[in-house]
């Protein structure tokens, strides 16, 4: 398992026993958590270029794909899913960590699990080999809701939430009333191979559909929404065992998505995740041979490679 700093690369022992499938650091980056077909999780204590191994979470029953940190103001709380079906969310208190919530909704692997924008509240949505999207709210009283949403019929690999403001909204609507409107919004990558955007809708109390994005011609593995900062439109990127990338654009909210690839050519394998900068302004794209490129946007609207780094391990895919 190699985390890159700047252009040099540092390599971290995490002593699991099996391939790792993801690696998040939390929101201050003083904690990172690995998680592996070993079927365990793994929390390290970060000081500088130091990662210290503090703990390591057990529980689930098969490959565990994916992990998520939610915003420091809910606590210190990770999610987990894995192949076993099963959802948990763990909480740390006084350097002991316990399991706080087990979601067993699911009938088949969970491959993903995300944190809504914390102005959202505590809200984790998890996508699932059955087909469906659930989404855990936690409330006030210790009790959570869950919605369950039928989203792809032959399966369903990835969740990310769209930022919390919408683009343009601040100037717009907020200079006038002092107040930001909020926007629930997630998008979904399937086996149908279509991206699908949902919406909670307030009126309904409900989540809803609210766009079928048609463009890949094999499964999406992963989609990934650009943070809004400074930005006037929605930016999303997908990626597909098709070994291709598209950017969808959106200028307004009631505009419609327009796609263009990020590149003419194919790449060379399945494309397996792909992820923005802080920023929003950089792509990263992690690919079946190994390597990552980065990805940027010039003044004429093109995409262009502005780096590529090859990883020591392989092993996103699931």
């Amino acid at each position: 398992m190699a985390a890159a700093a700047t252009q040099q690369q540092q390599l971290l022992e995490t002593q699991h026993e099996d391939m790792i499938h993801d690696a998040q650091y939390d929101y201050y980056g003083k904690r990172l958590a690995t998680c592996s077909s070993d079927r365990t999780i793994k929390i390290f204590e970060v000081d500088g270029e130091n990662h210290r191994l503090s703990s390591t979470l057990r529980g689930h029953e098969g490959p565990v794909w994916q992990i998520s940190w939610a915003h420091p103001k809910f606590g210190c709380i990770l999610a987990s899913c894995s192949y076993d079906g099963k959802v948990f969310v763990w909480r740390e208190q006084n350097g002991q960590w316990a399991r706080i919530k087990e979601h067993v909704s699911h009938t088949a692997s969970v491959n993903s699990v995300a944190w809504a924008p914390h102005e959202l509240g505590p809200i984790l949505a998890c996508a699932s080999s059955d087909g469906r999207v659930s989404v855990l709210s936690f409330n006030d009283d210790g009790t959570w809701d869950t919605a369950v949403l039928d989203a792809h019929s032959i399966g369903c690999n990835a969740v990310a939430w769209a930022p919390a403001t919408v683009p343009g909204a601040l100037l717009q609507q907020g200079s006038n009333t002092g107040k930001v409107p909020f926007s629930k919004r997630f998008s979904t990558a399937g086996c149908d191979n279509f991206v699908k955007i949902w919406t909670f809708r307030e009126d309904l109390n409900s989540w809803k559909e609210e766009e079928t994005l048609e463009g890949h011609t094999d499964w999406v593995r992963d989609v990934a929404w650009a943070p809004n900062i400074g930005v006037p439109k929605s930016y999303l990127a997908s990626c597909s065992q098709d070994k291709t990338v598209l950017i969808w654009t959106q200028d307004a909210p009631t505009s419609p998505w327009q796609k263009k690839p990020l590149r003419n050519e194919k790449f060379a394998d399945v494309v397996w995740r792909v992820s923005w900068s802080l920023s929003g302004n950089i792509l990263a794209v992690s690919c079946g041979d190994n390597k990552v490129t980065l990805w940027k946007e010039n003044l004429s609207g093109e995409w262009e490679c502005v780096s590529e780094m090859v990883e020591n391990a392989p092993g996103h895919g699931h």
